[in-house]
């Protein structure tokens, strides 16, 4: 496994090519399988993670034990609340889950204060991921306070089918009561409506978006 050209195919648009040449170096490179945990809520977190394939989901456990999802992760991006669970020590409070097979190198946590200081790349990344998983966290909870639920599921939809690049999602109904924090019996009956609307098809074992929306 070629752990340069690997990250310089994902990062050379974002990171200088000295630091792309350190991120190799130091890096771990860790192969991963759809539905995978990455990060598990209560853990320390001593590495950072840079997404160079694949995709994945973040969620946050609520009160009642149910699960909310947050937002997705892509190929050249990165957690922001890893990097705030990383910079103050503390343990994670979000459950990082694969949506697809994947890799992910990880960063020790000591490298990200000095590349703070080195590289004006890096400083800019942390900083627009942290503005911009607070601004998909702030749409999550809009959704939640402002939108019905059948609303929900088909922006939710046409999210998991953007992300993935195909109009079929291989989600379970139980899966999808998780990802949106519902019961199974809700959302299959929200399904079964919009397959009367005509926006999607249900199969047995997937769903496929039929709107021409997306």
């Amino acid at each position: 496994m070629n752990e340069l050209k690997l990250i310089r195919d994902a990062y050379s648009s974002i990171f200088e090519p000295a630091l792309i040449t350190e991120i190799a170096s130091v890096a771990k490179l860790i192969e991963f399988k759809e539905r995978d945990i990455l990060i598990d809520i209560g853990k320390y977190i001593k590495t950072m993670p840079l997404l160079i394939k694949g995709v994945i989901k973040i969620m946050r456990e609520d009160f009642d034990n149910g699960e909310l999802l947050l937002y997705f992760i892509e190929r050249g991006n990165t957690c922001a609340m890893t990097l705030a669970c990383c910079m103050g020590e503390t343990k994670s409070e979000i459950r990082a889950i694969a949506e697809t097979d994947g890799l992910v190198a990880m960063i020790p946590m000591h490298y990200m204060e000095t590349w703070m200081e080195k590289y004006h790349s890096w400083r800019a990344f942390v900083f627009m991921s942290y503005n911009n998983r607070l601004s998909e966290m702030l749409t999550a909870i809009d959704n939640i306070a402002f939108m019905k639920m059948d609303m929900r599921l088909y922006q939710h939809l046409l999210e998991t089918a953007k992300i993935n690049s195909s109009n079929t999602i291989n989600k379970t109904h139980q899966e999808i009561a998780y990802e949106l924090n519902s019961s199974r019996v809700v959302i299959s009956r929200l399904l079964k409506a919009l397959e009367n609307d005509g926006k999607i098809k249900l199969n047995r074992n997937y769903i496929k978006l039929l709107d021409s929306e997306r």
